[in-house]
């Protein structure tokens, strides 16, 4: 089985807009055409099993919207996470209603919603998150969306670690896109952080990917791709060369996230 713990995927009517202004922005090619069958699609070819679908609200106004959307296309390969804006008055109502429609976790991204990691409007979050039980997955590192100004960087999660102790947090790009000589240095091994593969094979040096597991633990490493934005089978390939016992590739390909998501499959 192989879960992918990082997707995408948007509405019907927003995807042709929004693959066509990222694609320029980032400069980089897309695997699908933005819709979640076409993300279902990629997962069935990929031979991945169920892909979590993490939204961003990049607007205090989004966020409801775009958590109802995610409830009416979950199921079947797709588990759903919720996006709450940190400037949003309602952001801790709706945490309640994640929770309370059975989404799996919370998605941010920082640079897209313009707040650093560990400013003070970011903390109800964390702390409610804590309360209800819900991992948080946060962009982590360069963007190229703000290129000059990185707004979550691996050493912040130092402090949300110590802060908040029964907290579960997910650093995509294996904690730090670009910025992995940091996270060996200053993130991996943290005890309540998990770190997920999301878009690191194209540019990762072997040597040290294989060190920051090693160093972190393969029971805190999530198998991810960050479909559309990276061919999957490339971040299975990554995964698959590391020189470990095949059993901590199982947990890395899904055993992690199943037990941190609490799945039922």
């Amino acid at each position: 089985m192989i879960i992918d713990t990082h997707i995408h995927a948007y509405t019907d009517s927003l995807a042709e807009r929004v693959i066509k202004k990222l694609t320029a922005t980032a400069d980089c090619p897309c695997f699908t055409d933005g819709t979640i069958a076409g993300a279902r699609k990629l997962l069935e070819k990929s031979g991945i099993d169920y892909g979590v679908l993490l939204p961003i609200a990049t607007k205090p106004t989004q966020q409801t919207t775009i958590n109802n959307w995610v409830n009416e296309v979950r199921g079947g390969s797709i588990i759903p996470f919720g996006t709450v804006h940190p400037y949003a008055g309602d952001a801790l109502d709706e945490l309640e209603r994640i929770k309370a429609m059975g989404f799996k976790g919370v998605k941010l991204h920082n640079d897209y919603q313009g707040v650093f990691i560990f400013d003070e409007a970011c903390h109800r979050i964390y702390k409610r998150c804590e309360e209800l039980g819900l991992p948080i997955v946060f962009h982590m590192g360069y963007d190229p969306v703000s290129p000059m100004k990185t707004h979550a960087m691996p050493y912040d999660l130092i402090e949300l670690s110590e802060r908040y102790p029964k907290m579960k947090f997910i650093g995509a790009h294996m904690g730090g896109n670009y910025m992995w000589d940091h996270v060996l240095r200053y993130a991996a091994g943290l005890p309540n952080v998990y770190f997920d593969t999301a878009f690191v094979a194209k540019d990762i040096d072997r040597e040290l990917f294989a060190a920051i597991v090693k160093k972190h633990g393969t029971d805190k490493i999530l198998f991810a791709s960050d479909l559309p934005w990276s061919d999957p089978i490339t971040e299975i390939q990554l995964v698959g060369e590391l020189n470990i016992p095949d059993g901590d590739k199982e947990r890395i390909f899904y055993k992690n996230a199943v037990e941190l998501l609490k799945l039922d499959i």
